[in-house]
């Protein structure tokens, strides 16, 4: 999943940006509201993380502009303990969740992964399941009738995104989009060997592929 985080605090950017690296997001950070408002409408990201306090442009105005052109993917407010009022704005703007600061790292992870998931229609699954497998994104593994396979970070990421997306034709150009940042060479390569490593694991019939199309998430995993 691609994310993009806004926060214009490097320490805290910082952090975050390799907390959610490990957590096997694909992360592209700006620091300013007015390239935040560009490339938040232009790139393919999965989910924003939006600190309202920016130069530039302020947050809540980012958020407004948007909504307002149409965006429409999750976005999720970080904003000061004492600002009560900046979170009932940023909620009235689009938001779909905030976390005031100072704020663990730990429940961010977890927020996200509630927002993707309520974006895909899986709001009521405490984790993420498909094709007869639930992914434990906190060990990055996928289990089966009970037992663990362990995944690689290259497999867990692609494995998410594919559950995240059961019963849909994914290019691997869109694949390329959604798994790498904007700093990352694109490969379909490479991306066509983790799909096979996955087969390998998982059975060859959870994956399709549809010729000149892409993949197709869904098969009963074997």
């Amino acid at each position: 999943m691609r994310l993009l985080l806004v926060e214009d605090h490097v320490p805290l950017a910082d952090e975050l940006l390799a907390g959610l690296q490990r957590q096997g997001y694909a992360v592209d950070w700006l620091a300013d509201g007015r390239d935040a408002l560009y490339q938040g409408s232009s790139e393919p990201y999965d989910l924003i993380i939006l600190d309202l306090g920016l130069p530039g442009v302020p947050g809540l105005d980012v958020l407004a502009q948007w909504r307002a052109g149409g965006l429409a993917i999750p976005v999720l407010i970080l904003t000061a303990r004492d600002s009560w009022a900046e979170r009932i704005e940023g909620l009235k703007a689009g938001a779909d969740d905030y976390l005031t600061k100072p704020f663990h790292p730990e429940e961010l992870f977890l927020r996200i992964q509630s927002l993707l998931r309520r974006s895909k229609g899986q709001a009521n699954q405490p984790t993420l399941q498909a094709a007869g497998l639930h992914l434990d994104e906190g060990r990055q593994c996928v289990v089966r009738d009970g037992s663990d396979i362990q995944l690689t970070a290259a497999e867990f990421r692609l494995l998410r995104y594919f559950m995240l997306h059961p019963e849909q034709i994914l290019s691997k150009s869109h694949l390329a989009e959604h798994l790498y940042d904007g700093e990352t060479e694109r490969d379909s390569n490479v991306l066509e060997v983790h799909v096979n490593h996955l087969r390998r694991k998982l059975g060859k019939s959870v994956i399709e592929t549809r010729r000149g199309q892409g993949y197709l998430f869904g098969g009963q995993a074997s």
